[in-house]
């Protein structure tokens, strides 16, 4: 995966925050039913990344709840 390490703060209003939240837990539980159903072992591994991504954001916004 290419990720570069560059950090970048958005300012979100709590309204913002909830539907992001709800958007990543939406696409985290769809992203675990396509990689169970994909055979490409390395769209399998896009999708793991992707997914590892989307955790990330959405560790970092219930840390600021």
């Amino acid at each position: 995966m290419n990720v570069w390490c560059k950090t970048m703060q958005i300012d979100l209003t709590e309204a913002e925050a909830e539907v992001l939240r709800e958007l990543l837990t939406y696409a985290i539980s769809e992203i675990r039913m396509e990689i169970a159903d994909t055979d490409s072992g390395n769209y399998r591994q896009t999708l793991k990344d992707r997914k590892a991504l989307f955790l990330s954001i959405a560790e970092k916004l219930e840390g600021k709840r």
